[in-house]
């Protein structure tokens, strides 16, 4: 099944976003893939994901991107 592109952005109290990035650190310790929801869509990232951190400034404003990369098999 092809799957749509798309390009979300969803807010988190602190405590999800904490809850989210603890679940994701155990599984990056346990080399196992890391399962989350995200708009209705279960996406299951594999261990095997790239991870980079984003820093952006423009004005006053300033952004840190955690990123997560990957390619679905086919």
């Amino acid at each position: 099944m092809k799957k749509k592109s798309r390009d979300l952005e969803k807010r988190y109290t602190t405590a999800e976003f904490v809850a989210k990035l603890r679940r994701l650190a155990d599984a990056l310790e346990q080399d196992k893939r890391f399962a989350i929801m995200i708009a209705g869509e279960r996406i299951a990232v594999p261990a095997s994901a790239v991870f980079t951190v984003e820093h952006e400034r423009e004005g006053k404003s300033e952004e840190i991107e955690f990123q997560i990369k990957w390619t679905r098999k086919a």
